[in-house]
């Protein structure tokens, strides 16, 4: 039986420590550090923890709201989008995540992206 992404990835602590550093790379982007300055960090790295390892297989309960609802009126551009996706790349490449990993979490993304971009 093939591994799921959660238990490549390193399980739970792994996982929020990916979080964690993405969370910590984006309140320091410029391009969305802006999109933060009212959010508390540690819930941002809670939850971000719980989406991450729920949304590759992890047994966590994810308690914020969905990706649409999350984002809705924020009108987020396709910069901003990027902009995230290359902080939590940046993330995995600190925890020393392999590629196929690092491509599957890309694809998971992706595949969000609608729920995200000018909504």
């Amino acid at each position: 039986m093939s591994r799921t992404l959660y238990e490549r990835l390193g399980g739970g602590e792994a996982i929020r420590a990916i979080a964690d550093e993405a969370v910590e790379l984006h309140l320091r982007n410029p391009a969305i550090k802006a999109r933060f300055l009212k959010a508390d960090p540690e819930q941002l790295k809670r939850l971000a923890g719980e989406f991450f390892a729920h949304g590759t297989g992890g047994p966590e309960i994810y308690t914020g709201r969905d990706m649409r609802s999350a984002h809705e009126g924020m009108n987020a551009s396709e910069a901003e989008f990027l902009a995230v996706v290359d902080d939590i790349m940046a993330a995995m490449d600190t925890h020393e995540i392999g590629a196929q990993e690092k491509n599957e979490v890309l694809s998971i993304l992706y595949g969000m992206k609608d729920d995200i971009i000018r909504v």
